[in-house]
């Protein structure tokens, strides 16, 4: 069997793709390299370039290739480019997805696992977040989100298709071995952006709002290990293989930090200051997101092994100096 990673040249659909080939799957990516970049793509996987919404590319694909599952990834994920350009969210996040889930039906794919968000959650919801609580997200973004995952929940009523939806908490980190990492150099990710403060890739840092009801008044984050993120994904895979039932979970660590917490750690991390300028409020922020993932570890057993902001930071930090030098 094999699985079709879409967005596997981004970000978290690289790690993705790498952790596959070292679990000895075969593996399809499928990006159009608006975002990501071909030499992130594991060179064990058989890449096509292309859009995950053209239905065509994605007949041939599914034809030329035994695959039982698909690992969504492909999409846009800025929450202020969300609230500014909302159809390109809903094209990219909700149509496009659309497009996948048929053609996925149309070849007998067995299993799907959706990258979801935690902003998918009503944002006056106690912390930390359950999956039982209120879904009503406050950006086009979530909002693209949640209408795949209703999507995906009423396609797998319809057809023989089971899926796991996983809402992601703020992802951070790169790969221990630095095959792969955040390299979208517009990409907006705190701890990415504080590491290239540090090497004076940028003049500093701006932080977005410090009049939040959090512990010093910034925005708090649960930040994850991309490698843990996708071992969750991996987990997921057996847990559908082997006979079980949709679910829908949160993948976090439960603990969350401040965006003035992060940079201190930045820091500390680095032996290196660099300017901070506090500005006001990013339209589409909740003041606080921290998940409960009792869930994800009681249904797939996952445990995370990287639960370390200081080690996520040097992970990322030594990504950035590998792109510097590159």
């Amino acid at each position: 069997m094999t699985v079709l990673v879409t967005g596997g040249a981004g970000y978290i659909g690289s790690h993705m793709a790498l952790a596959l080939v070292d679990a000895g799957e075969a593996v399809v990516v499928l990006d159009n390299l608006s975002t990501g970049q071909e030499r992130l793509i594991s060179p064990a996987a058989t890449f096509y370039e292309g859009d995950v919404g053209d239905a065509d590319l994605l007949m041939r694909v599914l034809s030329a290739h035994d695959i039982d599952a698909i690992l969504h990834f492909a999409g846009s994920i800025v929450v202020p480019e969300s609230v500014a350009d909302p159809l390109l969210y809903y094209n990219n996040n909700t149509g496009k997805s659309r497009t996948l889930l048929e053609a996925a039906v149309r070849h007998g794919v067995k299993h799907f696992i959706f990258s979801s968000t935690a902003v998918a959650y009503c944002p006056t919801e106690p912390m930390p977040l359950r999956e039982t609580g209120k879904i009503n997200p406050i950006s086009p973004y979530g909002a693209s989100k949640v209408m795949t995952e209703r999507m995906l929940a009423d396609t797998g009523n319809a057809h023989d298709l089971t899926y796991c939806v996983l809402r992601y908490f703020n992802v951070a980190g790169a790969d221990p071995e630095g095959r792969s990492g955040q390299s979208n150099p517009k990409a907006t990710h705190l701890i990415k952006t504080a590491c290239q403060a540090v090497l004076s890739l940028r003049p500093g840092l701006s932080v977005n709002g410090t009049d939040y009801d959090t512990v010093d008044g910034t925005c708090v984050r649960d930040y994850i290990h991309v490698t843990d993120l996708v071992r969750a994904h991996i987990d997921a895979l057996s847990y559908l293989r082997k006979g079980g039932v949709s679910r829908v979970m949160n993948v976090g660590y439960g603990q969350g930090f401040s965006v003035l917490q992060v940079i201190d750690t930045v820091k500390k991390v680095s032996g290196v200051d660099f300017p901070v300028e506090l500005v006001g409020r990013r339209a589409g922020d909740p003041a606080e997101l921290v998940s409960d993932p009792s869930l994800v570890r009681e249904v797939l057993g996952w445990r995370p092994e990287l639960n370390d902001l200081s080690k996520i930071v040097a992970h990322a930090l030594n990504w950035e100096k590998k792109l510097a030098a590159s």
